[in-house]
């Protein structure tokens, strides 16, 4: 099939992009890497009647180092020049590393950060990434800015706390932590495709080995990516034994009210995600021991 008709712009300058959206409202569609838009245009489970091209305005596509540290990557960075980048790379080890996951790198040569965010799929690697780094996003439209933390902005399958007339301008990535461990773990169908679940894990420790912080993001099981509150919570304060590794995974796996669909069962994601969180802090635990050298 090929999509119903449409008007096109293709804005060069961000203010104009935005009077745009804001003219049209929900009745525009912001065109940036393309890779999930484009194929729901042509099976029309999306018909736009204004498609906002926003290639050609070149402010929003960089990666910057913060003041503080941390990563600012503009929305239409593409994913490949993030995982090519030494900045990532040696700034923040665990974005570097996963990368390369999401989908092939064809995809990743036109698919952008921005673009990825917005779709939200619930089983998209860099949804996950954001909340497990806690990351901020800066919303823009012709009233001005609000910034929002990944974990509030994402609401369900396919669904955002962006409003139509906003643009997804920035995303902010804290500086990492020193003495983080991190681990990655997913299970797909086939390299490249979405995960049928998937964890990251954070991990800190103090001198005397006991876990100082934890984070662990499940994703693609439940209608968002999630911070698991009770196996964080077991975590600290304790040594990163395989008795307590194993606990807190048990905890994940309890805690998770996964979906079935043609690729999974429900069952099946409740099991194979404490395995996925076990394996992600086991690889966190044994990062994290290196870097405090204990």
């Amino acid at each position: 099939m090929k999509p119903v008709n449409f008007d096109y712009f293709s804005p060069t300058e961000l203010s104009s992009a935005l009077e745009l959206l804001e003219q049209y409202g929900d009745e525009a569609k912001v065109l940036a890497g393309g890779q999930s838009l484009m194929p729901l245009m042509n099976m029309r489970l999306v018909r736009p009647k204004v498609i906002v091209d926003i290639n050609q305005i070149p402010e929003l596509s960089y990666i910057d180092e913060t003041a503080e540290g941390g990563l600012s990557l503009g929305a239409l960075t593409r994913q490949r020049t993030v995982e090519r980048s030494a900045l990532v790379q040696s700034s923040n080890p665990l974005l570097g590393a996963a990368l390369p996951y999401l989908g092939h790198f064809q995809i990743r040569n036109r698919g952008t950060v921005g673009g990825s965010m917005v779709h939200a799929d619930p089983a998209a690697e860099l949804l996950a990434l954001s909340i497990a780094l806690e990351a901020e996003f800066v919303l823009t439209s012709t009233m001005g800015q609000r910034t929002l933390k990944a974990e509030g902005f994402f609401v369900g399958p396919l669904t955002t706390s962006i409003d139509p007339t906003e643009l997804l301008t920035q995303v902010r990535i804290p500086s990492w932590l020193e003495g983080w461990g991190w681990g990655f773990q997913e299970v797909c169908r086939r390299e490249g495709d979405f995960a049928l679940a998937g964890a990251v894990a954070l991990l800190q420790l103090g001198q005397a080995g006991e876990c100082k912080s934890a984070r662990v993001t499940m994703f693609g099981i439940n209608d968002t990516p999630t911070r698991m509150a009770r196996a964080e919570a077991m975590l600290l304060g304790c040594k990163a034994t395989p008795t307590t590794i194993e606990g807190a995974a048990r905890l994940v796996s309890e805690d998770l009210e996964p979906n079935s669909d043609l690729h999974a069962p429900a069952e099946y994601r409740k099991e194979v995600g404490g395995v996925m969180a076990k394996r992600a802090l086991e690889e966190a635990y044994t990062r994290a021991m290196e870097g405090t050298n204990l």
